[in-house]
């Protein structure tokens, strides 16, 4: 673990967050990219959001494993890591959701935002315990789910870690298998975060030269880019309902996408951008536990407001988002740094990956 790797990781985790604002931008019947009414445009929709950027999930599950064992299993407390990730997880968690599911009820209560989010107001306790938990389901914040299933992957990472210590390869074909073919989730609600994870703590237990395909990086992004390009051609033109083979062909390119991204983090941060973007710190966590609440919210407004045209809203939407919340983030973080605290646990927006990487990881994007 370098500052070099520490810096490709910052910026994976703020492209492939900005790009999960896309996979969540709403719409309705009438609006959805498969019908096909706005041509080019509702293809870009399906590539951006049922395609190229559905591989967050396992990259950023990847990323979580990876730093978790970097130190390798001499260097692993599991007690400490159930404490340190109760504060950088769990809370931040419950704090995200649970204020939204408040401000949800109270808005349902006075007839704002019926039709848009689940109906709380008539949801029996098994149905709020779920929205504010997601003990079987999906939590009221949707994207959420991710550190709920981070958590699990956090509590079995001892298991984890010496299945693929010792069985490596039929550790990762195993969970590669659950995660592709169409069986039961079991306790997770994404499959392949388990598979991500597992391939994160492969890479680092077993010393893996994560800087050994570099050479290759721009023959793998384009590859990858190709086989989203491919998918999404096949998604658009069956969709929006999808064979069991389109499915687990999606769920094999969001799995190589783990590798795909890697190689393309080392091209764009060769780029200025790339490097203003790779010392974001704790912006991507803000991000990606605020852009829904957010994005619903614009949504409301906009179809409150009676304009015409989806296609504007859907390219002007994830930008406002992203805009409104890193300016939200500095401010919060500069004038109530206790806040910013709870709430991206403990993540400054400075300079620490080395420290604190370890805590900086759990995103993802759920089937719409």
């Amino acid at each position: 673990m370098n500052a070099g790797v520490s810096s490709r990781i910052n910026l994976m985790r703020i492209v492939l967050i900005s790009g999960i604002v896309f996979v969540h931008v709403p719409y309705d019947q009438a609006n959805s990219p498969f019908l096909g009414v706005n041509g080019l445009v509702d293809w870009l929709r399906v590539f951006l959001g049922d395609s190229l950027f559905r591989i967050g999930v396992p990259c950023l599950s990847a990323i979580s494993g990876y730093l978790l064992f970097r130190r390798g299993l001499d260097g692993f407390s599991y007690g400490k890591t159930l404490r340190t990730k109760a504060t950088t997880v769990l809370v931040p968690f419950l704090l995200w959701n649970l204020s939204f599911l408040a401000f949800v009820f109270l808005a349902q209560k006075v007839g704002v935002g019926l039709g848009y989010l689940p109906d709380v107001l008539h949801a029996t306790p098994r149905e709020m315990a779920t929205f504010a938990f997601a003990l079987e389901g999906w939590p009221i914040n949707l994207p959420l789910y991710f550190l709920r299933d981070l958590l699990l992957c956090l509590v079995l990472s001892p298991v984890l870690a010496v299945l693929v210590m010792r069985y490596p390869r039929a550790t990762l074909l195993l969970f590669f298998a659950y995660a592709v073919l169409p069986v039961p989730n079991g306790i997770f609600l994404k499959k392949s975060i388990l598979f991500g994870f597992s391939t994160g703590i492969a890479v680092a237990l077993h010393r893996v030269d994560v800087g050994a395909i570099d050479r290759y990086a721009s023959q793998i992004s384009a590859a990858v880019i190709a086989a989203a390009l491919l998918l999404s051609v096949a998604l658009f033109s069956i969709g929006p309902e999808f064979p069991v083979w389109l499915d687990m062909l999606r769920a094999v390119t969001a799995l190589s996408g783990i590798v795909g991204a890697w190689a393309l983090s080392d091209l764009l941060l060769r780029t200025r951008l790339g490097a203003r973007l790779s010392k974001g710190g704790g912006l991507s966590f803000w991000i990606f536990c605020a852009h829904y609440p957010l994005l619903i919210a614009l949504w409301m407004v906009w179809n409150r407001a009676g304009i015409d045209g989806y296609v504007a809203f859907y390219f002007a939407a994830p930008l406002l988002t992203i805009a409104i919340l890193v300016a939200t983030h500095a401010l919060v973080q500069k004038s109530l740094p206790g806040l910013h605290a709870l709430l991206t646990g403990s993540r400054s927006g400075g300079r620490k990956p080395l420290a604190n990487a370890a805590h900086d990881v759990r995103y993802s994007t759920p089937q719409r």
